[in-house]
């Protein structure tokens, strides 16, 4: 099936720009969920690297405390500068000073430096600076200082102690503790993106394709029975989407077979019309000539047979107008309606089939309609009654319809109420569908679906009003309220069917 030529609509809309995805949905899904989880891990580098540094500094406080605490021990309370070196050495730093009651005091003191050290206040740190930290000892350059200050742990009466230490032995650390978190985090990364890619895999992708599938295979050839998406039976949005796909791969093999049927009859209508208007032209002529005879029985039958042949030619002459589902313009002018449900309930057979007929309108009454199709209508409705209340199992009492009118303020309804089985649930969605609403085996389902079209024709419509176990109704409606005849006599008639 060629794909169908952009609207211009399409055509004017602007392009927005797209991205190129390599592969399929699943290529995209494992791209984005390695992608989103390693981004994830990115987000927790800068707080990993902060604990590293805070930890590593103070590991230096302490050691740089202890070593403070050598000059104390000797009587002068100071110490060489052999064993000073060694101290700081042994410290990692190059200089340690305290404050106390206010005074700073230099406990330690190495060589002056050549460089101004960056500070880092470990006692109130802002959570901004302390995750800037590891990152300014990153890039702050080789032969840097860092002047750390912080709370003391084993000297008693000091407000802080101070210290500067070179940054390079941190700056290795902090490097060699970030290619590990990378290396774990590229892991952990790749593994839980497999993880997730598997599962979405199995629960997203996986019956995405295979609905994507039975829309391709059903697409090129609707009648094929492998087409049909399986249902696995879940109750989320995918199996949602499996049943509505299932529902209207059913819908449109439904439509396309009443296409198909559809086309077959106006082929076969076509080939028969030409015949069949020959035989009717023969009938004609054939009651011409009974109506040259004096016979009684002859004359009281001919009118009926003459009004039937006159129906069947027009009939035939536009039947391959409904197959290219375009009916005739109807001509409408009021109608008897009771004198319409007489000649409809005969051509519908209603007296020779033992289902009484009650048509509670008077004689007067008209509507508004063109009298062909208005009896084409009629006796559909009539004949699918009858057929309905025949083909019930199990039948309770004797066969009745009956034919009610009613008007409201600017239309006339007729409703025809008959005592079977009714209407089966299965058939309803589908009643006025050609070929598909019929709820017998040897129903065509043409009825109900050409007197709707002719009611549609007039500006009325034709529905089911109501339907149970008891019966059905429907309801036709037309549009206008002519006024009586000029008969004033009104009857009550009641048509009954043989005992």
């Amino acid at each position: 099936m060629a794909d169908a030529a952009p609207t211009p609509q399409e055509l004017t809309r602007p392009k927005r720009p797209r991205f190129f995805w390599p592969g399929g949905l699943s290529a995209r899904l494992l791209t984005l969920t390695i992608l989103f989880v390693a981004s994830a891990g990115a987000f927790a580098l800068p707080p990993a690297l902060a604990s590293f540094e805070e930890k590593w500094l103070l590991d230096r406080i302490r050691a740089a405390e202890l070593a403070s605490l050598a000059p104390d021990a000797t009587p002068d309370r100071k110490v060489s500068q052999q064993i000073a070196a060694q101290l700081l050495e042994g410290a990692g730093v190059v200089r340690v000073a305290i404050q106390a009651d206010g005074v700073r005091r230099l406990v330690l003191g190495g060589p002056s430096l050549k460089r101004a050290p960056y500070l880092v206040d470990l006692r109130a740190q802002a959570p901004t600076s302390w995750l800037v930290a590891p990152f300014q000892t990153l890039f702050a350059g080789h032969g840097g200082y860092v002047r750390v200050v912080a709370s003391p742990t084993f000297l008693r009466r000091v407000d802080f102690i101070e210290i500067v230490a070179p940054d390079a032995d941190l700056r290795r650390g902090l490097v060699s503790y970030l290619w590990k978190l990378i290396l774990v985090a590229a892991f952990v990364s790749t593994v839980a993106g497999v993880l997730v890619y598997l599962t979405l895999n199995f629960f997203l992708v996986r019956p995405m394709q295979r609905i994507t599938k039975a829309m391709e295979r059903f697409r090129a050839d609707p009648e094929d029975a492998e087409a049909r998406v399986q249902l696995s039976g879940r109750r989320d949005e995918i199996g949602r989407a499996e049943a509505e796909l299932d529902r209207m791969q059913a819908d449109l093999r439904t439509a396309l077979n009443s296409r198909a049927r559809l086309a077959a009859l106006g082929e076969a209508v076509a080939k028969i019309n030409h015949d069949l208007k020959n035989m009717l032209t023969s009938a004609q002529i054939a009651s011409e000539r009974l109506a040259a005879l004096k016979d009684p029985k002859v004359s009281q039958a001919l009118p009926r047979l003459e009004r039937a042949l006159d129906r069947a030619v027009k009939l035939a002459s536009g039947v391959l107008a409904y197959g290219k589902t375009q009916e005739a313009a109807p001509e409408v002018h009021p109608v008897p309606l009771a004198a319409a449900i007489e000649s409809a309930a005969e051509e519908a057979r209603l007296t020779e089939r033992n289902v009484a007929l009650t048509c509670n309108i008077g004689a007067a009454e008209q509507v508004s309609a063109d009298p062909d199709q208005l009896h084409r209508i009629l006796a559909n409705l009539l004949r699918n009654a009858r057929e309905a209340i025949e083909h019930q199992e199990r039948r309770r009492a004797p066969g009745r319809i009956s034919v009610t009118l009613s008007r409201s303020a600017e239309a006339s309804l007729v409703r025809v109420t008959d005592n079977g089985p009714g209407v089966p649930d299965r058939v309803q969605e589908r009643l006025f569908q050609p070929f598909a609403g019929s709820g017998r085996p040897d129903g065509a389902g043409l009825g109900l679906a050409i007197a709707r079209e002719l009611a549609q024709g007039h500006g009325g419509d034709l529905t089911l009003a109501a339907t149970g176990p008891k019966g059905s109704t429907f309801e036709l409606r037309l549009p206008g309220v002519p006024p009586p005849a000029a008969t004033p006599a009104r009857r009550r008639a009641t048509k009954s069917g043989a005992a």
